[in-house]
């Protein structure tokens, strides 16, 4: 067998398992059985790789072909961001920090919560906060953990990297740090419902909460108060918001019921609510810490004007928590009340006192 002349050959150190076509002519001889000639054969490259299958590393030049492209790419680096622009920028974030009130930025620290009204606000606004900085801790290890590896394991030449079926000590890392994060949870979670839910067997003030259909009735048990000494009542409507006056310090116990639907008693400030169901009496205790007008509301979708289910917490003085109990004296709200039966139809009109 005879070879042709000037036939030029590529070298190839070993098979690779991926193709790539090149654009250049690649002469290769063909022996024949009546004599020999020279073949071109148009080969097309390009940067796609296709596995064919076969051993994982590749040709020589493939590996000079590749650190080639390399190179000229680093050689034009992407500009950086004009100064101008940087300027600007850290001005923007200097105003926007510098132009928050002292609201606003403790807002913000509370991580939107409204400024806390009862000793229990703290035990809750702690696990909150403590729940937040634990979820941007995890956040934080896997996002540098994924730009640790991305970066320290970037493909700096042609080869395929090692491919692994399992790592056994990051499996079981993987499986028992999320237990471990959910225990530690768990345990401050019990610890903070504990404190929330703790009950004083003689709280200083009783109050009766009724959610009807669609308002409220606040139920003063005043009748041992030396200063008032009867049971009050205040009731809304739903053109009516009802006033549910407390006094600052004191325990406070409410026993919730209703008479229809499932509501739910929620005052922000207090950072907790509690369902009111019917044929079951639920309750809760607090003391209030700040005297200010606060919002209420239903924190359960009850029916139509579940909207109007709205009351204000007044949280003031003891000797005015005492006026205010004598003044529905005055106007005869004595005894107990389960909601006046006006509470139950929507109003025609707007000219009921206290409209909204």
């Amino acid at each position: 067998m005879r070879t042709v002349k000037n036939a030029t050959l590529t070298p190839v150190i070993a098979a690779s398992s991926y193709v790539r076509v090149n654009t250049k002519k690649v002469v290769a001889p063909v022996v024949g059985g009546h004599g020999s000639s020279v073949v071109p054969i148009g080969v097309y490259r390009s940067d796609e790789r296709r596995n064919v299958g076969g051993r994982t590393d590749r040709s020589a030049v493939d590996d000079m072909t590749v650190l080639a492209a390399r190179s000229r790419r680093t050689r034009h680096p992407r500009p950086n961001l004009p100064r101008p622009m940087l300027l600007g920028l850290s001005a923007f974030g200097l105003l926007f920090l510098t132009g928050c009130s002292p609201e606003l930025t403790a807002q913000i620290l509370r991580l939107g919560f409204p400024p806390p009204a009862s000793d229990r606000s703290p035990v809750i606004l702690n696990l909150w906060i403590g729940t937040w900085i634990a979820a941007f801790a995890v956040g934080f290890l896997v996002w540098g953990l994924i730009g640790w590896a991305s970066n320290r394991y970037k493909t700096r030449h042609a080869k395929m990297p090692r491919q692994s079926r399992y790592n056994l000590p990051m499996e079981i890392f993987y499986t028992i740090a999320p237990f471990i994060i959910i225990g530690v949870l768990f345990y401050y979670t019990v610890l903070a419902q504990n404190a929330v839910q703790k009950k004083t067997p003689n709280p200083d003030v009783t109050i009766d909460v009724v959610g009807q259909k669609w308002s409220w009735t606040f139920n003063y048990k005043a009748a041992n108060n030396p200063a008032v000494g009867q049971d009050v009542w205040e009731a809304g409507t739903i053109n009516k918001t009802p006033d549910l006056y407390l006094p600052v310090g004191k325990r406070i116990q409410f026993n919730l019921s209703s008479p229809d639907v499932i509501h739910s008693f929620w005052v922000p400030s207090f950072y907790e609510k509690l369902d009111v169901i019917p044929g079951r009496h639920n309750s809760l205790q607090m003391s209030p810490t700040t005297e200010g007008i606060f919002a209420g509301r239903c924190a359960e979708l009850c029916g139509t004007y579940h909207s109007a289910m709205l009351f204000n917490v007044h949280i003031v003085s003891e000797n005015d928590y005492n006026a205010y109990l004598k003044t529905l004296i005055a106007k005869g709200q004595i005894g107990e009340a389960k909601g006046p039966a006006w509470a139950n139809s929507a109003a025609k009109t707007g000219s009921e006192e206290g409209t909204r």
